[in-house]
């Protein structure tokens, strides 16, 4: 009896930690996405310092991007990135993120999502790219940040173009 007793404290207690750990990852992926809706609101603002707050300061940072250079090392280097965007495309900027996907363990998180940019040239032409990106998060002092990123393009093989509307 006493054995089973302790079983159910063990079960009662187990299950208690396991319902706070949910809670606390749910509480995790809401920051994670309002550090995503962070990032459209700075990107559709052409506002470089607000989609810059979501990464992490300095040299840490690395990102692969859809432009060259292959890789951007650290938090300069990608804030140049946007800056060249932004200068790019004058006209009326619209980005999307959908399917986005978060899974969190302790203080590291993943995810992925599809976002379509809707863009204006200084000519005037309008562009659509529909890019996979890739984040991985970390929760430094209580805040979520993404310390590296990959965004990407498939190729079609045949005619080695990337395919720039990604549909699945």
């Amino acid at each position: 009896m006493r054995n089973f007793m302790a079983l159910g404290v063990i079960l009662v207690f187990s299950s208690s930690a396991l319902a706070a750990d949910h809670a606390a990852a749910n509480v995790d992926k809401a920051a994670i996405q309002a550090l995503e809706d962070t990032y459209n609101e700075g990107f559709n603002a052409k506002d470089v310092d607000k989609v810059m707050s979501v990464y992490l300061p300095g040299k840490e940072l690395f990102v692969f991007d859809v432009v060259p250079p292959r890789e951007y090392r650290g938090s300069d280097a990608y804030r140049k990135d946007f800056e060249g965007l932004f200068a790019t495309f004058t006209g009326p900027m619209k980005n999307t993120i959908s399917d986005q996907t978060i899974h969190v363990v302790g203080s590291l998180a993943y995810g992925h999502n599809i976002q379509t940019g809707d863009f204006v040239g200084k000519d005037g032409a309008k562009v659509r790219i529909v890019v996979r990106t890739t984040d991985i998060y970390r929760k430094i002092n209580g805040k979520w940040l993404i310390v590296e990123e990959h965004n990407s393009l498939p190729v079609d093989l045949a005619t080695m173009k990337a395919d720039m509307l990604s549909k699945p």
